[in-house]
């Protein structure tokens, strides 16, 4: 009974224990607390009476602590040490200087996000970020959820009032293995792809959604091969001659540069979409995630890959477009 009801005291409670264990005396420890002597009598006996044992007794050399309140008063010591942390911690929080941020980022950010973490962190170096990758239907419940303190994606979600604050332009492309037979032509008709097999993400995947709407547009119907929940395992079926894909080009960097793979001069392309942060609007941020937010929407286009120099970015169809 004693452990249940001890769980409707107070802190004023507490602190009145603690005063007269300190002072010896209800007469000094209300002076000490501002407050009258009565009322701290009257907290003393709340609290033993929720203790449910005898806290406090008279000596000749004043008020001193039972057994029983010398375990409630180290139960005050460790609630006031928590306090003090927690003050400690929300100035750090109110300076920027400390804290926690939750961002999510879509899968195909991995190849950047950790670079803009690690260029923020550099400026705030006790700031922890936890990081959670997935794909735009997972880190769109993510966001439902008030999981995350803000989300690096494309298009923002439909449902959901966001604060959107641009980063940069993404470049969508078409790669091939080095050996395909159109890899060396100077412009290609997007019809011309239809008898190739393509290789996919996933259902859910904001890529995925953005290669249909294109085949939609261009009224074509390519031959779907193995759909993958990896940029990775796509790269290197390509590469195995199994097909090819549309793909954002901020994901094989890499592999042009080392001339593991191609991009296709199809018309038309690349397909160029933006990089945002987004925000929940109903979202409250502390300042180190608002910190992260300015910094990112200020700096975070300096950490995209660049892709100039290996595709031709014509900027075309869809630049803009959310």
């Amino acid at each position: 009974m004693a452990g249940r009801s001890l769980r409707e005291l107070t802190i004023r409670q507490l602190r009145a224990l603690a005063a007269v264990q300190k002072s010896k005396s209800v007469t000094a420890a209300a002076k000490q607390l501002h407050l009258t002597q009565p009322a701290v009598t009257l907290q003393l006996r709340n609290l033993q009476a929720l203790a449910g044992l005898p806290l406090i007794q008279r000596t000749g050399d004043g008020m001193l602590l039972t057994d029983a309140g010398r375990e409630v008063l180290a139960l005050t010591n460790r609630i006031e040490a928590a306090i003090a942390d927690c003050e400690t911690s929300l100035e750090m929080m109110a300076g920027k200087t400390a804290g926690r941020i939750s961002i999510g980022a879509v899968s195909t950010a991995k190849y950047f996000v950790p670079f803009m973490i690690s260029g923020f962190s550099k400026r705030h170096p006790n700031i922890d970020v936890t990081l959670f990758i997935g794909n735009r239907q997972e880190i769109g419940t993510a966001l439902r959820g008030y999981d995350l303190d803000f989300a690096i994606m494309g298009r923002p979600p439909a449902d959901i009032e966001m604060n959107v604050h641009l980063i940069g332009d993404h470049p969508h492309v078409i790669i091939a293995p080095t050996g395909h037979r159109l890899a060396r032509k100077s412009r290609i008709a997007l019809s011309q792809l239809e008898s190739e097999t393509f290789l996919t993400r996933e259902p859910g995947s904001g890529t995925r959604g953005l290669m249909e709407q294109m085949f939609e547009t261009a009224r074509i119907r390519p031959k779907i091969g193995l759909a993958m929940s990896s940029n990775e395992t796509i790269k290197q079926a390509v590469i195995a001659g199994l097909g090819i894909a549309f793909i954002s080009a901020h994901t094989v960097a890499s592999e042009l540069d080392e001339r593991r793979l191609v991009t296709l001069n199809v018309d038309g392309l690349p397909v160029v979409r933006q990089w945002f942060v987004l925000s929940r609007k109903d979202k409250i941020l502390l300042p180190p995630a608002q910190a992260m937010l300015d910094f990112l929407s200020a700096k975070g286009a300096q950490f995209l890959p660049r892709a100039h120099g290996r595709i031709r970015l014509t900027r075309m169809s869809g630049r803009g477009k959310r």
